[in-house]
């Protein structure tokens, strides 16, 4: 018999009660060092005081009107991270996935109301992950993904991660964008080199071709800037994300310049829920925080930090982790082991931890941590790595 919930994931048996800043505690009482975050979504970690506090008085006020109405809050937020960022407009929407939909139909339409409907095409690098629509998942074009859903979404084309000549070979007059993650989350924790990206772009100027970057996972703040593609010294034209800007409440966005958003006109895209009164507040809540003078900085140097102290531990145990990447905290451990029993070996430590293709574990904890759950991690890890190579070893 089917279960009352689709069993569609393999949950790990157990339940969370409450959490507390980067801890997740259990109903008796069991305490989870999180370095999960919900997959990069519970950016200040949990039950953080502001939001909190944000969501108690919105929810006394006012819950949903729909988009027939102004909803002050999205203007808000809007108006603040396009005063952060390149974007010249914001459309808000529920999930990464919709995000993604939203920059794909943008940036067809770009295309489409200059003339050349016939310009539909988008380029993206293999062992991406975009999302489990049918486009999100056409973009993505792993076959474990797309196996057994019907005929694959037409107009994606993929290429080798990191490969410039293969981009360029693809693109033709049919190529409307270039998708990509300036790092990959669920690939790996794979940077595209900041060289690349800058390429990219150029081409993307010299062709025609919007450049959309997927923010959805390395976004808000979670490598040490607001957004990854920063440190490439580039600007892209749309802009997908979601996870850490609600904070654990479910929402995201799509950012845009205004020459991209061009086509977006009344009536060609909308969303029932997205940038409700609720989401917004929290939105606007998120980026009280991640905005605050020095926050950002403490990012990158708590990284900086985290990954120092994760390479100590790949020298002592390299049969465990041979090497580290990503960025700020945004961290990938490549094993020599299968990547499963090292999230075996931390959660038995009560570390939660994130698997991830090409054999890694991503490290994501709240934006939040300190000095001290560093050395907590690092304590548990390598009480867990030691376990793990005596067992490897019998």
């Amino acid at each position: 018999m089917i279960e009352s919930v689709l069993p569609v994931y393999n949950r790990t048996d157990i339940a969370f009660d409450h959490g507390e800043g980067p801890w997740l505690v259990t109903g008796d009482g069991r305490r989870f060092l999180d370095f999960a975050s919900g997959v990069a979504v519970n950016s200040l970690g949990h039950a953080h005081p502001h939001l909190v506090k944000t969501l108690t008085e919105q929810a006394q006020k006012l819950w949903h009107t729909s988009n027939l109405y102004h909803i002050s809050g999205q203007e808000k937020l809007a108006q603040r991270l396009v005063a952060a960022s390149f974007a010249d407009t914001v459309f808000f929407t529920n999930s990464g996935s919709e995000s993604i939909e939203c920059a794909i139909k943008m940036a067809r339409k770009y295309h489409t109301h200059r003339g050349k409907a016939d310009c539909f095409e988008i380029i993206t690098l293999e062992n991406a992950f975009h999302g489990r629509t049918l486009a999100a998942l056409a973009a993505t074009g792993r076959e474990n993904y797309l196996e057994g859903f019907g005929p694959v979404s037409p107009g994606f084309v993929q290429v080798p991660f990191a490969d410039m000549a293969a981009l360029e070979s693809v693109m033709t007059s049919a190529t409307a964008g270039v998708l990509l993650e300036p790092i990959q989350g669920e690939g790996g924790v794979r940077p595209v080199p900041s060289d690349m990206l800058r390429k990219i772009r150029g081409l993307c100027d010299e062709r025609g071709v919007l450049l959309i970057v997927d923010e959805v996972q390395s976004g808000m703040g979670r490598t040490g800037k607001l957004f990854a593609y920063e440190w490439a010294d580039i600007e892209p034209d749309i802009v997908a994300t979601a996870k850490g800007i609600g904070g654990g409440f479910p929402m995201g966005a799509c950012l845009a310049t205004e020459a991209a958003a061009s086509g977006m006109t009344a009536g060609t895209h909308g969303s029932t829920f997205g940038g409700n009164p609720l989401a917004m507040a929290v939105g606007n809540a998120v980026l009280d925080v991640l905005l605050e003078p020095g926050f950002l900085e403490k990012v990158v140097s708590t990284g900086l930090r985290l990954r120092q102290s994760v390479a100590m531990i790949s020298d002592q145990y390299p049969e465990i982790i041979e090497g580290i990447q990503g960025e700020g905290l945004f961290l990938g451990l490549r094993c020599q082991c299968p990547n499963v029993g090292l999230v075996q070996a931390l959660y038995n430590e009560r570390v939660l931890s994130v698997g991830a293709a090409n054999n890694t574990v991503r490290l994501l904890p709240p934006l939040i941590i300190d000095e001290s759950h560093v050395e907590e991690l690092i304590s548990r890890m390598t009480k867990a790595c030691k376990v793990l190579k005596a067992q490897n070893s019998a």
